[in-house]
C-alpha cells in the first residue's frame, strides 16, 4: 500500500505543490461542501465501489508527469483509486486517512506584534479553525486550542515556555475543544466564561478581568450573542482575539446555541446583543491586530488583519442595528455538522469517546455569519 500522510502533503503543498496532484474522488456534492483547496474532483466514487475497472475512462486523461494523490472520506475506496492508477501506469499514492486526515493538520506562524513576548497562530486549515499561543518571560498561554494537545505541546517545548492557563473564548460549535484536557495535562486553570460551562470544571473568566501571562496583561471582554458566555481578549492593545465574535469580513452567527438546545434566549435577542457586544470592540486602537477563531478559507499562518482594516471592509459592522439584527436573524447558512454534540461536548453536557472526535467534527467551518 502506497500512502502519504496528511502531514506530508501538507509540507508538499505549501512548498510548491507543482510535482503533486490531489485528486479527490468523493460524490462532487461533497467535494463541493469541503475539500483540499486546489484539489480537482473526478466522482468516480461509485464506480470504485461497484466496479473498479469502470472508473478508468474517467481516470485515463490526468497529468502523467505528476504524483497523484487521491483523496475520499477516510482513505478506504480512494487506496482503491490508487490501485487501479498505479494499474494504468500512474504515479499514485493515498491520502492516509483521507478527509479526516486531513483535518489533523496544523500549521503555526508568530504573529507580527510589539508585545513583549511572541504569539504565535495555530492553523488547522482542514478545518479553518485558528488558535494561539502567547509566550511571555518564560510563560505561556494556549487560547482555542483544538484536542491535538501535542501541537501545542511542542510549541511550548520550542521556545521553553511553562503553561500558565488555556483559554476558550467560548463554546465552539464546530470542533471540540482540547482546553480542558490541556489545563488538565500541565496542571493550570482552563479558562471559560461561567455562561458557556454549564456542566464542565472551569475557572470563570469575568469581563473586564485581567489575567497575567508573563509580562502581558490579557484583559477580558464580554462579547455575548454568537454564544452566551463569548469573550474576547484585549493584548494590551496589540491583538484582539475576538473568538467566534468578529471575522474580518463577517460576524458570529446567533442561532446555534438556541437550535442545540443550550440556551433559552432567542435568535433576534442574541443578534441584539452581538451587535452591542461588537460596539465594544470598534472602539479599540485601529492597528490592534484581530484575530479571530476561524478563518473557513483554509488557513495558512498568520492570518490578521488591522482592526482599521476590519472596519473598512466588513460590511456587517456598516449596518444600523435594526438592519443588523434583521439580517442575522433571517438569513440563517447551512448548520455546521454535528454542530449540537460537539456543542454539548464543549459545555460539558456530553462526553465523547476519544475515539469518535475525529469524525464527530468532520466537515466545512461554518460559524460565521454569512
Amino acid at each position: 500500500m502506497t500512502e502519504v500522510t496528511p502531514d506530508e502533503l501538507s509540507g508538499r503543498l505549501q512548498a510548491d505543490g507543482d510535482d503533486v496532484l490531489v485528486l479527490d474522488i468523493r460524490h462532487q456534492a461533497d467535494y463541493d461542501e469541503w475539500h483540499i483547496p486546489n484539489s480537482v474532483n473526478v466522482d468516480v466514487y461509485d464506480e470504485l465501489q461497484d466496479d473498479p475497472e469502470t472508473a478508468r475512462d474517467a481516470l485515463e486523461d490526468l497529468p502523467e508527469e505528476k504524483e497523484i494523490v487521491t483523496v475520499c472520506a477516510a482513505g478506504v475506496v480512494s487506496q482503491t483509486a490508487t490501485d487501479v492508477l498505479r494499474e494504468m501506469g500512474y504515479d499514485a499514492a493515498t491520502l492516509t486517512d483521507g478527509m479526516n486526515g486531513w483535518s489533523r493538520v496544523h500549521r503555526s506562524a508568530p504573529v507580527e506584534t510589539d508585545l513583549d513576548g511572541t504569539l504565535v497562530q495555530v492553523a488547522r486549515p482542514g478545518k479553518g479553525c485558528l488558535s494561539h499561543v502567547l509566550i511571555s518571560d518564560g510563560e505561556a498561554a494556549v487560547l482555542d486550542p483544538s484536542h491535538y494537545l501535542d501541537e501545542y505541546d511542542a510549541i511550548l517545548e520550542e521556545h521553553d515556555a511553562d503553561l500558565v492557563g488555556v483559554f476558550d473564548t467560548h463554546a465552539h460549535a464546530d470542533h471540540v475543544s482540547g482546553g480542558a484536557e490541556l489545563a488538565e495535562r500541565h496542571d493550570v486553570p482552563y479558562y471559560l466564561h461561567p455562561k458557556d460551562a454549564l456542566a464542565i470544571d472551569a475557572t470563570p473568566v469575568e469581563d473586564e478581568a485581567t489575567i497575567e501571562v508573563g509580562t502581558v496583561d490579557v484583559d477580558v471582554i464580554h462579547t455575548p450573542g454568537h454564544s452566551e458566555g463569548s469573550v474576547s481578549f484585549d493584548l494590551e492593545g496589540e491583538a484582539l482575539l475576538t473568538g467566534d465574535t468578529l471575522f474580518h469580513e463577517s460576524v458570529g452567527r446567533v442561532e446555534l446555541g438556541v437550535e442545540a438546545g443550550i440556551e433559552e434566549s432567542d435568535v433576534e435577542g442574541n443578534a441584539a446583543t452581538l451587535y452591542e457586544s461588537l460596539q465594544r470592540l470598534l472602539d479599540r486602537p485601529a492597528d490592534a491586530v484581530v484575530l479571530p477563531a476561524h478563518d473557513p478559507e483554509a488557513p495558512e499562518p498568520p492570518v490578521t488583519a488591522t482592526l482599521g482594516d476590519v472596519k473598512a471592509q466588513n460590511a456587517d459592522l456598516n449596518r444600523d442595528r435594526e438592519e443588523f439584527v434583521e439580517t442575522l436573524a433571517s438569513d440563517i447558512p447551512d448548520h455546521p455538522p454535528n454542530f449540537e454534540r460537539v456543542k454539548r461536548t464543549n459545555v460539558g453536557q456530553e462526553d465523547v469517546p476519544d475515539d469518535e472526535l475525529s469524525e464527530l467534527e468532520l466537515g466545512p467551518n461554518r460559524c460565521a455569519a454569512e
